[in-house]
């Protein structure tokens, strides 16, 4: 693979962790601030303590730190878009699909699985790609 390529692959990453550092954070500051207003508008029950749901708000923005940490050196920041991009919003997006159909949470959280499972699904297309078009060492 030529330069080009591998320079397009490492700027569509940063894009990609752009992408998702700006979703978490604009998920997260809500949360963090209006937990109880935010569990209304999706439609679930108040959360008790409310700082489990700050709690959440505090980890996706922690999150969102880490996407945009990562952008700024994507090639030696992979193993973070592995843990948050695949893993930790491919799991939540399961995880949010799981308690709709088991435990009746809101419809509305499916927009998380969906949106969540989106990112993870082109997060590990994107870096499978890139690690198979990789000179090996």
């Amino acid at each position: 693979m030529t330069i080009d390529g591998d320079a397009g692959r490492e700027a569509g990453l940063r894009r990609l962790a752009l992408v998702s550092g700006g979703y978490d954070a604009v998920l997260a500051m809500p949360m963090l601030l209006f937990p109880v207003l935010v569990a209304r508008t999706f439609g679930a029950p108040e959360p008790v303590p409310v700082l489990n749901a700050q709690l959440n708000g505090l980890f996706t923005l922690v999150l969102a730190i880490g996407y945009f940490w990562t952008a700024r050196d994507v090639a030696a920041r992979l193993g973070f878009l592995w843990c948050a991009g695949v893993l930790a919003k491919g799991l939540g997006a399961t995880l949010f699909v799981l308690d709709h159909f088991l435990r009746g949470s809101p419809t509305s959280f499916l927009l998380f699985a969906a949106t969540d499972g989106s990112l993870a699904l082109l997060t590990l297309v994107m870096l499978l790609r890139r690690s198979r078009m990789a000179p090996r060492r």
